[in-house]
């Protein structure tokens, strides 16, 4: 049923999830009727979300070394969270204050959160409110954290992998990371948290000798 789902049309879906939530409003305003009626939204969301509208973590660390300002970045966690640590330019609107935000519908906007659940929640309240380019980080701050600031490369690389973990080492430390070295070990590992703060990019480019300023903020174009 979750497979037939995921291949129907966008708007296939939002109509179908619109109906379900319907049915859920209608039992639930009805405290005498014995039916009940469960609906998991947030599967409903995932489900809807296609990898088209998901971001990979390593093309979002080219796209801030760069300095590229064509999109917004939105952090949907808690305020707490975020000013424990964030992606540099990142906005904080909590996910329960999206629909109210005064975000443009012309704006390229890429939600994350710690996962892809409630980033799928924001996607979806989004395209409900007719925001066209609209995508999720994909994997949230989880694969943000493994794919680009603490990536992990085997404990004996081959010569072919040795360029491409230079490369995978300069992008991690310009977020404040670095590679991790993969164990067969049973041993418990530590977890390897995100750095405590938000960390300002670095001046120079990784793998390239040039210079690049930190990316100014983004500034909101017209309507």
């Amino acid at each position: 049923m979750k497979k037939l789902f995921s291949e129907l049309d966008l708007k296939y879906k939002l109509a179908i999830i619109a109906v379900l939530l319907g049915v859920v409003a209608l039992f639930a305003g009805d405290p005498y009727s014995g039916t009940s009626v469960k609906v998991n939204v947030k599967d409903l969301a995932l489900s809807t979300v296609k990898s088209s509208d998901k971001i990979n973590p390593t093309d979002l660390a080219d796209w801030i070394i760069q300095g590229k300002a064509d999109y917004i970045l939105v952090d949907l966690r808690s305020p707490d969270k975020y000013a424990e640590y964030t992606l540099p330019e990142a906005e904080n609107i909590p996910l329960v204050e999206l629909p109210n935000s005064d975000l443009l519908r012309n704006q390229k906007i890429i939600l994350f959160s710690d996962d892809e659940v409630a980033a799928a929640q924001g996607w979806f309240i989004l395209k409900a409110k007719k925001y066209n380019s609209v995508y999720i980080l994909e994997g949230g701050l989880n694969g943000w954290k493994e794919k680009v600031v603490f990536p992990k490369v085997p404990a004996n690389p081959s010569k072919d992998d040795l360029a491409k973990l230079e490369k995978k080492k300069a992008v991690a430390q310009y977020f404040g990371g670095d590679l991790v070295t993969e164990t067969t070990s049973t041993e418990v590992r530590t977890e390897i948290k995100l750095p405590t703060s938000s960390v300002v990019p670095q001046t120079t480019q990784p793998n390239t000798g040039g210079k690049v300023t930190a990316p100014k903020k983004k500034k909101r174009e017209g309507c």
